[in-house]
């Protein structure tokens, strides 16, 4: 009895889904079908797959081994159907995208809408998470990092160097005490992470001040974001997304001024798909230029003394 890539599927689907129910809602059937799939997988390679842990369905070494083989497999298999339909046109099909909600709030979605315009039968999902995304178990085609990942086989892409200062809402500023330096900010209400939350180090803005605790906290920067515009605190804000506040001044520019970075990552495994690296390129050229316009606006106006 030969191997089917049809249970190559549903393989890939429970290895990285990590459980039977995983993977069934992925391929759209239930788990007792999954199970006998991956039963008569089992059956044809003479081994087991998959052993049964409180975390869930983990492989076993030799569905360790079966994974890397049937990864490169499927990617052959895109890359084929890619090359029979011709990619020289618009793109098409479903691309995921997994970001910070920085990203993915203020910049994602004006520069994924443009470049659908350009490709009405392209579908963009914005997945928008503040950890990092597993791009090994496919939680999305590539994902945009605040820093560059040291592991994984993993392809790298910086896309564009961001600002950050300290913002405030004019309606904040006009009552409560002046802010004259870094010190006086003991005395306001901060917003900030959580602590405990930060999921990655080039997040901890306020740290970088000295500043331990915030008074207003959440993972989420929209939230963040809406506290300071809603005249709730003082908080390091991205320069990009000011514009969309309307009220919200920088303070302390010349005392404060933090520079980030965005980098794309992708698979290794990708880099043979042209659809997707069409897209990677039209995706980094639209966040490049979204931020420098935004800055730009942000830098023509005043900071709040």
């Amino acid at each position: 009895m030969g191997l089917h890539w049809d249970d190559m599927r549903v393989f890939l689907a429970a290895a990285r889904a990590e459980s039977l129910s995983g993977a069934g809602r992925v391929l759209r059937v239930d788990a007792a079908t999954v199970g006998r799939r991956i039963a008569r997988l089992e059956f044809t390679v003479g081994a087991a797959l998959f052993v049964k842990s409180p975390q869930g369905y983990a492989l076993t070494d030799t569905g360790q081994r079966l994974l890397e083989h049937a990864e490169r497999a499927e990617q052959s298999m895109v890359a084929g159907i890619e090359a029979v339909a011709g990619q020289a046109g618009e793109l098409s099909g479903q691309i995921r995208i997994g970001a910070p909600d920085g990203a993915a709030n203020f910049l994602l979605p004006q520069v994924c809408a443009q470049i659908t315009a350009e490709n009405p039968d392209l579908e963009v999902q914005i997945v928008a998470l503040p950890r990092v995304f597993n791009l090994s178990k496919r939680e999305a085609d590539m994902a945009i990092g605040v820093s560059p990942p040291s592991a994984g086989r993993l392809t790298v892409q910086k896309i564009s160097d961001y600002k950050l200062h300290l913002a405030a809402s004019e309606h904040y500023l006009a009552q409560h005490p002046p802010i004259q330096t870094i010190s006086d900010l003991k005395t306001h209400r901060m917003v900030g992470y959580i602590p405990d939350l930060i999921f990655d180090k080039e997040l901890d803005y306020l740290g970088e001040i000295g500043i331990s605790r915030a008074q207003l906290a959440s993972n989420s920067v929209s939230v963040q974001f809406n506290w300071v515009r809603q005249g709730g605190g003082i908080g390091v804000m991205h320069d990009f997304a000011l514009p969309a506040g309307q009220g919200m001044r920088r303070i302390l520019t010349e005392d404060l001024s933090l520079t980030r970075a965005f980098y794309l990552i992708r698979h290794a495994d990708d880099r043979r798909l042209e659809r997707l690296n069409r897209f990677a390129v039209a995706l980094t050229e639209g966040l490049r230029r979204e931020v420098a316009r935004l800055e730009a606006e942000v830098a023509g106006q005043p900071a709040f003394s």
